[in-house]
């Protein structure tokens, strides 16, 4: 497994960089999605699911954002895909330029899916361009259903919401409505699955979607 550590972050030049990314991404038929959320809202454990419903059908490839370990990319790595690891150096998120360095450590010429996994946080990844086709964030029942209301432009940016660790919804004071209520009054076009890790429920209709997704942008997807 490659691993980058990044020591610095060029920040004024990251939509350019990201235009330039994006224009590869495009070349390469690629889907990109840029998987957001808070520390612990089970972000590795969704895409591991992802992973496993998918990974027969299509070329995929991780590139995994963390501060310091490469912990959750050794969970990915396990399941026999491309997986590159991303540090920080204690920076809160991925910028477009770490993104452009990963894509050169990567073999996009067998990539139909692209993943990125960005840093545990609901604040400062909104707001940088990766060259994704969608944002994507995670949310946990545990959370609380006030998230979006606290953090708007994150689930303002963001094409999918994936609430997750539904199975734990009974054991909560977690309002679904209020969640839907509030999710729609800053997003009304935002696509939602809700899904368990545990007990798989919505991981299938969650793949599907992104299979899809891969299709559209001229993705190979294996019978």
């Amino acid at each position: 497994m490659k691993q980058i550590l990044v020591k610095k972050n060029i920040l004024g030049t990251n939509n350019e960089i990201a235009k330039k990314n994006r224009e590869l991404l495009k070349e390469k038929g690629i889907f990109t999605i840029n998987m957001l959320g808070s520390p612990g809202a089970g972000k590795t454990s969704v895409l591991e699911k992802i992973i496993k419903s998918l990974k027969k059908e299509l070329n995929m490839c991780v590139i995994e954002g963390d501060l310091y370990t490469t912990k959750d990319a050794d969970r990915i790595e396990s399941h026999g895909i491309q997986v590159l690891q991303v540090n920080t150096g204690g920076g809160c998120h991925l910028d477009a330029l770490m993104i452009e360095e990963a894509l050169s450590n990567i073999n996009i010429e067998d990539t139909d899916f692209l993943i990125i996994e960005n840093v545990g946080n609901l604040v400062c990844p909104a707001s940088y361009d990766l060259s994704e086709d969608m944002k994507v964030t995670v949310l946990s029942i545990t959370e609380g259903n006030d998230k979006p209301l606290k953090y708007p432009s994150m689930f303002q940016r963001s094409e999918v919401l994936i609430v997750n660790k539904i199975d734990l919804l009974e054991y909560t004071n977690f309002s679904m409505d209020d969640l839907y209520e509030d999710i729609k009054s800053l997003n009304e076009n935002i696509k939602i699955f809700e899904v368990s890790c545990t007990t798989e429920e919505g991981i299938k209709d969650l793949a599907e979607y992104f299979k899809e997704k891969i299709k559209e942008k001229g993705g190979v997807v294996n019978a």
